[in-house]
């Protein structure tokens, strides 16, 4: 059982920074896609970013040219630095591995880490 272990979440200003990490217990990273997910209160989990396997990435529009997900195979970890926050990007961050093989799809999630946007 592949376990996920975010960190990097907490309170900051409008046009801060953060960046999140995602630590995978182990060595998933050269065959699973990663993502970033996040879950606003009363609102639907949504697609932030995304890395395949082969390291090519996709965005959501409402983060796109302020976030970048990148990943580390060595350290089996991806993370998602975030620019120019904005108050709506206040959410609970999930960091997600997932791979679809013929016969079986894998999908692990972490435990989220709260990000909160606010002055």
């Amino acid at each position: 059982q592949v376990q996920l272990v975010e960190s990097g979440g907490g309170l900051v200003q409008p046009g801060g920074s953060l960046r999140l990490s995602c630590a995978a217990s182990e060595k998933i990273l050269i065959i699973y896609n990663m993502a970033w997910y996040r879950q606003a209160p009363g609102k639907q989990r949504e697609l932030v970013a995304a890395i395949t396997s082969g390291g090519s990435t996709n965005y959501a529009d409402s983060v796109k040219g302020r976030f970048t997900i990148s990943r580390d195979n060595a350290k089996n970890s991806v993370y998602l630095q975030m620019n120019s926050l904005k108050p709506e990007d206040t959410a609970v961050y999930y960091c997600n591995a997932n791979r679809l093989t013929t016969n079986r799809k894998y999908d692990y999630w972490g435990q989220g880490t709260q990000v909160t946007v606010s002055s």
